[in-house]
């Protein structure tokens, strides 16, 4: 599954980062790796922008970041219930 496709309020543990465009190049997939989305780190997928769409509010780890959504298609997750709930 991937980052964009969680719903809100979603976990899940990142899985890997790879290219799903060719707008995408090795130098934002190294950016997403440098920001924390990096094998088994937790991912939270907090809201959508304006009618479901882009930005993607994220909690990467203890990060909060603000993702475009062909970002959040690189991103890909496997979904996990949430801890502690």
């Amino acid at each position: 599954m991937l980052l964009s496709q969680l719903p809100k309020g979603s976990h899940a543990l990142v899985a890997r980062v790879v290219s799903t465009s060719a707008e995408v190049g090795a130098a934002t997939l190294r950016r997403l790796g440098e920001l924390g989305f990096i094998a088994g780190e937790p991912v939270r997928l907090l809201r959508r922008g304006p009618g479901g769409r882009e930005p993607l509010a994220v909690q990467v780890g203890e990060t909060l970041l603000a993702l475009r959504l062909l970002e959040a298609q690189c991103i890909e997750v496997h979904s996990v219930e949430a801890r502690g709930a």
